[in-house]
């Protein structure tokens, strides 16, 4: 296999941040080797930048086990698979104007940094698919996960006909197709969670149809207990926020508050992060200050980068890859 990208990076990838990518993508590697399994975290806007495209290859190589993502990343990277043509790039949105916000906001395009979404292209496309389920859901007495009502949506083939990109280049049908597991907490703060709060509201759905937070955690637990053992469960976290602070307290969860014994640390940890850790930021906070609260091991290979994970994991991601 043609190895050019691994190739650049080693041979000039070899200080400071660049240095660290290096580190944490052979560590990862030498995990997954050494029969360890991933967590990989996503937060901010990562499927608006598109990084499906990497990381559905990810998926279906088996190089990841489980992900954590934000609603709006679980949603944004089917939005972008079935509206891609109507997105709009604002190279110069450090420029704009309220009055140009204020016009993109009536012709329907809902501005993340330099990417508009298509309100009526994306999120009603999405709507009317996704309601289906939760009412099929509600009608025949189940509840679903909020993932597992995408999952059921996109293998139904009722979004084919919608489709803009090749679909391999969608994670969340690559995680779909293999039913990968995937913990979405504060799920309700998404554009689908605002949806189906309004029909809870206007009682056209139960609330108690889409299951929660707490049943996330539940199957996270269960989840993490199966798969520990052997060289055990790492964590590479894209950004910071919930994506990431949620998953990562189920082990001081499991040993502190349900007292149970012999639950392995995470044995891997990666943050990639522009954040700031003496604004007292847990999202930017180094990996030692997580030992303190029974998240990580003293030996646990830690790395963290401090750089934008739209340019950085691509690249560690290419490297796993092998290319």
């Amino acid at each position: 296999m043609n190895k050019q990208i691994t190739e650049f990076i080693e041979k000039y990838f070899l200080h400071f941040n660049a240095a660290s990518l290096v580190d944490a993508a052979d560590g990862y590697i030498k995990h997954l080797d050494e029969g360890g399994k991933m967590m990989i975290t996503l937060a901010g806007a990562m499927s608006t930048a598109e990084m499906g495209k990497i990381l559905a290859e990810m998926i279906r190589q088996d190089k990841v086990s489980i992900i954590s993502c934000t609603g709006a990343n679980l949603e944004e990277d089917i939005m972008n698979l079935v509206a891609h043509s109507h997105y709009k790039r604002v190279p110069n949105y450090r420029d704009l104007t309220a009055q140009d916000e204020w016009d993109l906001l009536e012709k329907g395009l809902n501005r993340v940094t330099d990417t508009c979404i298509p309100e009526e292209e994306a999120f009603r496309r999405l709507q009317d698919k996704i309601v289906k389920q939760w009412k099929a859901a509600e009608e025949a007495g189940k509840r679903f996960l909020p993932h597992e009502y995408m999952y059921q949506m996109l293998l139904s083939g009722d979004l084919e006909e919608f489709y803009e990109i090749d679909p391999k280049d969608s994670w969340m049908l690559a995680a779909a197709e293999k039913n990968l597991p995937i913990i979405v907490p504060g799920w309700e703060d998404s554009t689908m969670g605002n949806i189906f709060t309004s029909y809870c509201i206007k009682n056209e759905l139960k609330t108690s149809t889409m299951k929660s937070g707490i049943e996330y955690m539940i199957f996270l637990t269960e989840w993490y207990r199966a798969n520990s053992g052997g060289k055990g469960v790492g964590f590479f976290q894209i950004g910071g926020g919930i994506a990431g602070d949620f998953p990562i307290c189920v082990v001081p969860m499991m040993y502190q508050d349900l007292e149970w014994e012999e639950v392995p640390f995470w044995s891997y940890f990666c943050q990639i992060s522009d954040s700031t850790t003496s604004y007292g930021s847990y999202s930017g906070a180094v990996p030692n200050e997580k030992i303190t609260w029974g998240k990580l091991d003293i030996n646990t290979p830690k790395y963290i980068i401090e750089s934008d994970a739209t340019i950085v994991a691509p690249l560690i991601f290419a490297k796993i890859l092998g290319w």
